[in-house]
């Protein structure tokens, strides 16, 4: 298993070919090796070097970060697919903020109606009622 590398020395960095290193992303963008297994296939040294080769030369849409799974094929698509996620996030905090308010207005309520009992005193007017007026 010829991996076409060519070693400066031993003590200097590993260069590759150009045809080696697209043959690992065209591999890795197949779907038939993750990047540990390529890694491993061809003994490629360092653990960003594939990750950088298929930012360099890969076809598909490759982040600078980690995310999970593969990067989908379409931008757009991958674009969607992150909105979709921020607006779920969004959802939930929304979902979350509205529950607090409603905890606070059931507390004001009881606040009230425990003033009222205590106070002898009407807090809560009558919707509809004409202010009286001086």
């Amino acid at each position: 298993m010829s991996n076409t590398r060519k070693a400066k020395s031993s003590e200097s960095p590993i260069s590759y070919s150009l045809s080696f290193k697209q043959k690992v992303v065209e591999e890795f963008e197949s779907g038939l090796y993750t990047k540990a297994a390529l890694h491993r296939k061809y003994s490629i040294a360092g653990h960003s070097t594939i990750a950088r080769w298929l930012r360099k030369y890969g076809k598909l849409s490759h982040t600078k970060y980690k995310s999970i799974g593969r990067p989908m094929k379409d931008k757009e698509q991958q674009r969607i697919k992150d909105l979709e996620a921020s607006l779920r996030q969004t959802e939930k905090e929304l979902e979350k903020a509205l529950k607090q308010k409603d905890a606070e207005l059931d507390a004001y309520k009881k606040f009230i109606e425990i003033a009222e009992r205590e106070l002898n005193i009407k807090i809560v007017k009558k919707s509809g009622t004409k202010q009286f007026k001086k």
